[in-house]
């Protein structure tokens, strides 16, 4: 072997695993160098364990475990699955997808629906042989789970945070995002109206589109999951996280529970739950609790705020995305109701405005023959329209 093939051949070194690594996590590296300068700034005498919501992690971690769980089970993409193959038109099989994306972000959050549904949507669209509507398909997939999942206290990390900070009963939050995620099902609903309504003869192989190829016997019919007594256990693990938020369960109660049943039935759904968000909710929780120790910067970010909560939660999504914008936000202002509503719609615009879009990105981008400028157009084309209209419906709403 000459030297060109070993060089060729050999792995990649440490610097560039750790670079890929920052890129990857690019967002918590952020949130840990932020959180590391605003505590050498303000150096709190106290625990900086009082600035981090433990209550608000502990059920994040629940629900996604639990969701984790049903996610190896292939609860998810079963359920897809009879639902498509019912589909008889090209337009009936997109707005199935969509809608399915739509409804369950509003459950197990954005991020997992965009997870489960767009590589299946891929796989789906490539069976067909309508490869030409998979930017179309995943762009709008992607705003279908960021405003689907607005609607609920569980539906994103956002909402989660700031359902618990503001104190809200669940059917307040419902309520207070209803017009909107309406008004978003409606737009979404008519873009699909102008696909072509053609008739395709590949729906039977659909069953076989899953991002893990479930091919067992047992997993033939779709109804397969309801035969197997795990799935009701995770059901009501999953009913108990939410109780938990309505603050109907002690906490203790369902962590403990739900930590020990998944432990027994599916250790590997641990591998699931998304750590890196978790360590950045910690660091930017750090940062915004020190950063309101000082005195100057509380005065300035709290008179900016201050009334504009709606504005600055959808401008600030856009540089920083809307989680952290809500954290940070949220610690100069008890005005939660507009700053629900901003940091929300803020996820529509840029590509980081919600870090879920650049989940769909990236399956996008691994595509064969993958045109991402193309992409990344009508991505911003569409999430423009969709910001447009709902900025509107806040500002009827609100006039």
């Amino acid at each position: 072997m000459d030297s060109n093939e070993r060089d060729f051949t050999k792995e990649p070194s440490f610097k560039d695993r750790f670079l890929a690594k920052v890129k990857k996590e690019i967002v918590l590296v952020i949130s840990i160098l932020a959180a590391l300068v605003a505590l050498l700034i303000a150096r709190p005498e106290e625990s900086i364990g009082r600035f981090i919501d433990w209550r608000t992690l502990a059920i994040l971690f629940c629900l996604m475990l639990v969701v984790g769980a049903l996610r190896n089970m292939g609860v998810l993409e079963s359920l897809a699955k009879a639902l498509i193959n019912r589909t008889k038109t090209l337009r009936g099989l997109i707005l199935v997808l969509l809608i399915v994306t739509f409804l369950l972000s509003m459950f197990i959050t954005n991020d997992v629906a965009l997870i489960t549904f767009v590589p299946f949507s891929i796989a789906v669209l490539t069976i067909v042989g309508k490869g030409e509507l998979m930017i179309l398909l995943v762009v709008l997939q992607t705003i279908a789970a960021n405003l689907g999942s607005m609607l609920t206290p569980i539906g994103n990390p956002q909402n989660l945070f700031l359902y618990g900070l503001a104190g809200m009963k669940a059917g307040e939050f419902v309520l207070l995002m209803l017009p909107y995620t309406l008004v978003s099902l409606g737009i979404i609903i008519a873009c699909v109206m102008g696909v072509k309504n053609s008739r395709t003869a590949s729906m039977v192989s659909i069953n076989t589109a899953t991002e893990d190829g479930i091919k067992d016997e047992e997993r033939a019919s779709s109804k397969w999951f309801l035969r197997k007594p795990k799935f009701y256990v995770l059901v009501i693990l999953f009913l108990m996280a939410v109780l938990t938020v309505a603050h109907l369960i002690p906490l203790w109660i369902t962590f403990v529970v739900i930590c020990l049943c998944v432990l027994i039935m599916d250790f590997k759904a641990f591998k699931k739950v998304d750590y890196s968000l978790l360590a950045t909710f910690i660091f930017l929780f750090i940062f915004v609790g020190c950063m309101k120790e000082i005195d100057a910067f509380a005065g300035f970010l709290g008179n900016l705020v201050e009334g504009n909560e709606m504005l600055t939660g959808l401008a600030s999504s856009q540089i920083i995305s809307n989680v952290p914008a809500a954290i940070l936000l949220s610690g100069f202002t008890t005005a939660y109701k507009p700053l629900i509503v901003g940091v929300n719609i803020g996820g529509l615009g840029t590509l980081i405005a919600s870090m879920a879009s650049l989940i769909s990105f990236k399956y996008y981008a691994k595509v064969k023959g993958a045109k991402i400028g193309k992409y990344l157009g009508i991505f911003s084309l569409f999430n423009l329209l969709f910001l447009i209209v709902l900025w509107c419906l806040y500002m009827l709403i609100n006039s």
